[in-house]
């Protein structure tokens, strides 16, 4: 939403008015906010104070190291819901002060600071850091409010019903300074130059849409910006003014809060305090998801047969998904097994589970009903569906015929929803994928709960809708044993772990569109990641199925799944055989993760505590000391530890960068480079870059183990190997069990190594390099 037409003319459709000076400042009585007047033309005489526009700007402490602002024009505007839940594990105490000085007033809220100035007829807000650098600033003309179509007569505004009405603010941005984050978005990995909508879109990988819009931020400057409302923003990052960062609502107020680190991670912990953490997965969610794919032709016979070649091939399945068409087709989504392709799934599942040849089983779900089913019919008469105004149910023939969407405002329907849930737990499901959710109508429609805004139930509405779920996992399987496949989110929907990266197409392309979604993700507060395997639409070709399952394997969690086509190994190749082979590839690679348990469980612990992304981690929460890592966005860690390059060439060809310091190959521990520096080789498809950071101590397990002992395997007890690189430099390293339980800490300072005794004689030590 760009409000000029240049620098000197404002845009022809619009007219604006900007807060020129602060008029007053106000403290309020427990010394933790300010509030300004600020008018929208300089004020000289008395005059003045007449026939204007006044902006009210709070700015208040909210925690150690983080100041909310928040600007209105109109304070009778209803503030209607939804809200984000906001602290839901608790808000920090806080201590905060004011004090004047001769350059301003200062609000100091611990590590952070906002400055209002003194200068007369100005407007003009500094933050700043306990270094007392500047983050970014409120300058001339940074916040202001619009209207369009532009009037002349103000007496336009008696009947806004044909005007809208906008807030906007600008945050300065620093020379050089980058923007990440705003929810999984799959172009460029720094937004300076884009204009991004936060507004949740059913738009694959190869757009500007996004399935996953978040309003939150994260600078190269040391802070980041979470915006606080689900309604609609605009952002032009750079792209209205090249040194500004514009926020834009069509409302009458907007609000947000100004995180300041000064490190990455320090900002995602303290976002993590305001919208929530995500949980820790449970251990054998890590392990290989399959699936019968979208439209092809499946049964049970089908089902039975991939898990009993997959078994023969020695490639273990953790988790098998049931998609949409376990259910007849027009019938989404009345959660009853098809008959004819399924006429006995309880017992086909404790059948497959008693075989070992799977642990657990997921079923595809949507918030969406089809008229063509009886439970449409009755969820109608029970008034679970969202309506019109007129009263009629809201429908349209967009996915499902004639569908309708549940009301989730509805305590009833909700209720309704989740005893269909149950039910499929009855039957032996343990985890579900819930799909779609952006697709969320806000004209013409009124919800059963009257106090909410349609435009702001569109992105929140994946909030509430995974929540729900989430909730009903928790309740069946225990706190710790929930998990979803989502693919809408906002705000909070990281606490109901975790997402998927969407439709994706099956090109080294789209593989590279899924990195900066999972990337831009991660800077987003989400720890839990996964995408589609081999690609999405379309059908692989192996050298595309077998670099993406070298990087799928190495994400948090890994999922085989296409549209039209099978992504079980063999399909993809003509059942070719041998290491470098499709089958070969997702064996060693599957191996690979098992063998890295204790070491990626301990790290999913620390992630989900600390607000951060586990994997994929982007390189500039690691190294934000150099430039180069804040745009490096064909790379990643998995925990702080591994660097992992995947490769996108079918000739093996691959460029990357180490960052500073030493690092040892993992496939070669002989092999060790001092970075900084870029790297270019070539890989057969059984390895790709993975690189070990110096001083890093790696616990090691098991590649594999009896048949049907799945990734929750008790390595703790097993043992394995402490595999040390380099000399230690004294961090402590975490230990865990497959229950996410701490268990014991190593240690290593030099060359010496403590608390591997207490793991059991099981484990030894062994130096790298």
């Amino acid at each position: 939403m760009k409000f000029r037409d240049g620098m000197w003319v404002v845009a022809a459709d619009k007219r604006v008015e900007y807060a020129e000076e602060v008029y007053r400042i106000d403290q309020r009585e427990d010394g933790k906010a300010l509030s300004l007047i600020c008018s929208t033309r300089k004020i000289y005489s008395r005059g003045d104070t007449l026939n204007l526009s006044t902006l009210s700007v709070d700015v208040e402490a909210a925690f150690d190291g983080v100041i909310s602002l928040e600007v209105t024009h109109w304070k009778g505007a209803r503030r209607r819901g939804p809200n984000f839940e906001l602290f839901p594990d608790g808000r920090p105490s806080n201590d905060a002060t004011i004090h004047n000085v001769k350059s301003g007033t200062i609000l100091q809220s611990g590590s952070l600071s906002a400055t209002v100035s003194s200068d007369p007829h100005t407007f003009a807000i500094t933050f700043n850091g306990s270094d007392g650098k500047e983050l970014t600033s409120l300058q001339n003309r940074s916040i202001g409010l619009a209207y369009s179509p532009p009037f002349i007569n103000a007496k336009a505004t008696e009947d806004m019903r044909d005007l809208k009405h906008y807030i906007f603010t600008q945050t300065e941005l620093g020379i050089g300074e980058s923007i990440h984050g705003l929810g999984e978005r799959f172009g460029a990995f720094n937004k300076v130059g884009q204009s991004v909508e936060i507004w949740n879109e059913d738009g694959g990988t190869s757009s500007e849409q996004a399935y996953k819009n978040v309003p939150f931020w994260i600078s190269s400057a040391g802070y980041g910006i979470f915006i606080d409302t689900p309604e609609r923003i605009d952002l032009e990052i750079g792209s209205e003014r090249s040194c500004r960062l514009q926020t834009s609502v069509e409302a009458q107020r907007l609000k947000w809060y100004l995180i300041y680190g000064p490190t990455p991670k320090e900002i995602l912990t303290k976002y993590s305090i305001l919208t929530g953490k995500a949980d820790c997965s449970p251990a054998w969610s890590f392990g290989l998801w399959l699936t019968t794919s979208f439209t092809t032709s499946y049964d049970e016979k089908t089902v039975s047969t991939f898990l009993e070649e997959m078994n023969k091939k020695d490639v273990p399945v953790e988790v098998f998904h049931f998609d949409c068409f376990w259910m007849d087709a027009f019938q989404w989504c009345d959660f009853a097994f098809s008959p004819s392709n399924f006429p006995d799934p309880k017992g086909q599942i404790a059948r497959m589970k008693e075989a070992n040849l799977v642990h657990k089983t997921c079923c595809w779900i949507n918030p969406y009903l089809a008229q063509a089913t009886p439970v449409f019919d009755y969820c109608a008469s029970k008034g679970y569906l969202l309506k019109r105004k007129n009263g009629d149910i809201w429908q349209w023939d967009l996915w499902q015929t004639g569908m309708g969407l549940i009301d989730l405002t509805n305590q009833e329907a909700a209720t309704w929803y989740e005893s269909c849930l149950t039910k499929l737990f009855d039957v032996g499901i343990d985890c579900l994928k819930t799909d779609f959710g952006e697709r969320i109508p806000t004209t013409d429609v009124e919800w059963h709960d009257q106090s909410v805004d349609p435009a702001r139930m569109h992105n929140f509405y994946a909030f509430i809708y995974n929540k729900l779920c989430y909730r009903a996992l928790q309740s069946r399987y225990g706190k710790t044993q929930a998990i979803l496949f989502a693919r809408a989110a906002t705000a909070g929907t990281q606490r109901f772990p975790l997402c998927w990266g969407g439709d994706c197409e099956s090109t080294f392309a789209a593989l590279a569109e899924s990195i900066r979604g999972g990337l831009s993700l991660g800077l987003s507060g989400f720890s839990f990641w996964s995408n589609d395997i081999g690609g999405f639409e379309g059908n692989p070709p192996p050298a595309i199925y077998k670099r993406w399952v070298a990087f799928g394997l190495l994400c948090s969690h890994s999922r085989l799944h296409g549209s039209n086509s099978y992504r079980v190994p063999w399909a993809i190749d003509h059942n070719a055989e041998g290491p470098e082979s499709c089958t070969g590839v997702l064996r060693k690679f599957t191996r690979l993760k098992r063998s890295l348990m204790p070491y990626i469980y301990a790290q999913a612990v620390e992630a989900a505590e600390k607000g951060w992304p586990m994997s994929v981690r982007a390189m500039a929460l690691e190294f934000p000391e150099d430039p180069t890592a804040w745009f490096l966005d064909r790379q990643f860690m998995l925990g702080d530890s591994l660097l992992v390059a995947p490769v996108m060439a079918e000739s093996g060809e691959v460029q990357y960068y180490l960052p500073e310091g030493k690092w040892t190959s993992w496939w070669d521990e002989k092999e060790v480079r001092e970075g900084p520096r870029w790297v270019k080789e070539k890989h057969g498809f059984t390895t790709l870059p993975l690189w070990v950071r110096e001083g890093s101590v790696v616990l090691v397990g098991r590649e594999e183990g009896e048949k049907g002992e799945g990734f929750g395997y008790d390595w703790v007890g097993q043992g394995g190997e402490v595999r040390v690189y380099g000399e230690g430099d004294g961090r402590k390293v975490g230990v865990v069990d497959a229950e996410g339980k701490a268990v014991g800490e190593v240690k290593a300072e030099g060359k010496d190594i403590e608390g591997v005794k207490a793991l059991g004689e099981k484990w030894v030590v062994k130096h790298m390099g």
